[in-house]
């Protein structure tokens, strides 16, 4: 099968990547030319220089940029992957961005007869590249049918869950769920570290626990070190509670907690540490 894989950031490199070694012809492309030269280099697929290009004659594109406006741009743009994409193909965006953009991108596909699906990620860069991500998907459920053999190259597992929108929608309480847990971690290992208690002992001892959860058993050495490279940055995480608190203004939940950490995330920004992943809220409290 004949893919695309537009964006080739720390998460799209790693899944075209996975695409490849499945046994797809992948082309590629990225905004940054040489990214797209050493991708090719590294995995021997093909690299085009515009969406359009990429997206001509593939059966699925991908495409995983940054936010809203660089969907746009990728997919809506001059030169853009709908440009590129014939009726019957599909257009599969793993961006976390807007459930409202989503919905936008699905009504202009359907009128050129291209499937559309918002299908963003979960599991940071080591679940790209260990091609263990969870897939959640909005869209029509004929489309995820088709794609959900391909999405398996690089994920653990996927799920369509409504129409379009609904992978974004998805993908906001799952910001807004870590969002919570990555506060109270920080705060619980402040409050040992003044209390004088080991570190590890603790943790090795409360994981075992209710209190356990993925960020503790990831990421607690790396927070005791004092150590914040390890992982999503505080720079998209603000992106996307932005995304989630947005969407709230507008279907009327309250997110009160979320309000909370990602102010404090804004303060991490203005100590410098906006590429600091997201356990960096210890920083906040040391």
């Amino acid at each position: 099968m004949k893919v695309a894989f537009i964006g080739l950031g720390v998460m799209g490199y790693p899944m075209a990547g996975h695409l490849q070694k499945a046994g797809m012809q992948v082309t590629v492309y990225n905004r940054t030319v040489n990214k797209a030269e050493q991708w090719c280099a590294q995995h021997g697929g093909d690299m085009a220089l515009s969406p359009a290009a990429a997206a001509k004659d593939c059966k699925i594109v991908f495409t995983c940029v940054g936010n809203d406006d660089d969907v746009r741009a990728v997919v809506l743009g001059k030169n853009g992957v709908l440009s590129g994409m014939a009726a019957g193909t599909i257009l599969v965006d793993h961006t976390t961005a807007s459930a409202k953009l989503a919905r936008e991108l699905h009504a202009t596909a359907s009128k050129l007869k291209v499937g559309f699906l918002d299908a963003p990620v979960s599991g940071g860069q080591a679940g790209a590249e260990n091609g263990a991500l969870t897939v959640m998907v909005g869209g029509d459920e004929s489309n995820y049918v088709a794609v959900k053999p391909v999405l398996a190259s690089y994920s653990r597992f996927s799920r369509l869950l409504g129409g379009a929108g609904s992978g974004q929608l998805a993908k906001m309480v799952n910001q807004i769920c870590i969002a919570g847990v990555v506060a109270g971690l920080a705060e619980g290992l402040n409050f040992a570290m003044q209390a004088g208690l080991d570190g590890e002992a603790l943790i090795e001892t409360i994981s075992k626990g209710a209190a356990g959860s993925w960020q503790m058993e990831n990421r607690y050495k790396t927070m005791l070190a004092g150590k914040f490279d390890f992982g999503f940055a505080v720079d998209w995480m603000r992106k996307d509670l932005g995304i989630a608190l947005e969407e709230a203004r507008q279907n009327g939940a309250k997110l009160p907690l979320a309000e909370l950490v990602d102010s404090y995330y804004a303060e991490i920004q203005a100590m410098g540490g906006g590429r600091w992943d997201t356990s960096s809220l210890l920083k906040r409290y040391r």
